[in-house]
């Protein structure tokens, strides 16, 4: 935990999915990680791992597929890209640092300049990530954006304080003051409750928020999303439904180990929040596991 809550992995740094039953893509690759020195990019079929060429969706497939990956082993994988070539390579489980803002950009889209960025976990360096929002949002003023979406799609939550943090960013200046969420422990630790208000960073003030979800978005994430919803116009964009983690916790040290147990539950300002069955997308479409980050 102390690792992985400072953003530090030690794996091959890809997430992989399928985009049809017999069609295995990387969904996301680490920069920093042995894959991503080498080069692999979301969108990469893998059609052959360590002499197994039976990439399918069937049980005996997939408990192989997840054990060569993510089992922490050196293995061999072949890739075809989108321009029909294959690359083999041979990859060791590396430690490194994540990146968890893969793209920022702005497009033009209707007469209207649009930021988009991407963010894969509220974990990591919280300085670095605080100084990549200050530039994020400093070049969306500076581009007169009035639109944002936020891509959530992989992000599983982390820590509040950086969900707050990009609250701030996104909230209209109108929202400035207001309520953001109310955070409540149960009638034991009633002294740990609080209330926290909108405290607007930046200049830009968005007219519509979209968040792009999918079954990866939970807990810290989810939070951002339904904080967001009575403050601005808000619309979710995915192919499944979110987590469904409207609480968090924290770490207590018993001994050479953690535990965490739920602790509390956090509400927006309408006291909203008992979403366990997660956001359902007002548009719902598939991930795109064939395009590359910032496709339009």
């Amino acid at each position: 935990w102390d690792n992985a809550s400072s953003g530090i992995s030690g794996d091959l740094g890809i997430g992989i999915f399928f985009l049809v039953q017999n069609d295995l893509r990387v969904s996301y690759v680490e920069k920093e990680s042995v894959a991503g020195l080498a080069g692999v990019q979301r969108t990469w079929r893998i059609t052959k791992i360590s002499g197994h060429s039976s990439i399918t969706t069937s049980s005996g497939d997939i408990d192989f597929i997840v054990n060569a990956i993510y089992g922490g082993d050196s293995v061999s994988i072949t890739f075809k890209k989108p321009d029909g070539t294959s690359v083999d390579l041979s990859l060791t489980p590396t430690t490194y640092n994540e990146q968890p803002i893969i793209l920022d950009t702005v497009y033009n889209s209707g007469g209207k300049n649009v930021g988009y960025f991407v963010l894969n976990s509220f974990l990591g360096d919280t300085t670095e990530i605080k100084n990549s929002f200050n530039r994020i949002f400093t070049n969306f003023a500076a581009k007169n954006v009035t639109d944002v979406i936020v891509d959530l799609r992989y992000n599983g939550g982390g820590y509040v304080l950086l969900q707050e943090e990009l609250a701030n960013y996104l909230a209209p200046n109108s929202e400035n003051g207001k309520m953001m969420y109310a955070q409540s422990f149960n009638n034991k630790y009633t002294e740990y409750n609080r209330t926290e208000n909108f405290a607007k960073k930046g200049t830009v003030s968005p007219a519509k928020i979209v968040f792009i979800i999918s079954q990866n978005t939970a807990s810290a994430s989810e939070a951002l999303v339904n904080i967001m919803t009575p403050h601005a116009e808000v619309k979710t964009v995915g192919p499944s439904p979110s987590h469904g983690k409207p609480v968090g916790f924290f770490n207590i040290p018993v001994g050479d180990w953690y535990v965490f147990p739920v602790s509390l539950r956090i509400v927006n300002s309408l006291n909203q929040g008992n979403y366990f069955d997660g956001f359902t997308p007002d548009n719902q479409v598939v991930d795109g596991l064939d395009k590359p980050w910032g496709d339009l």
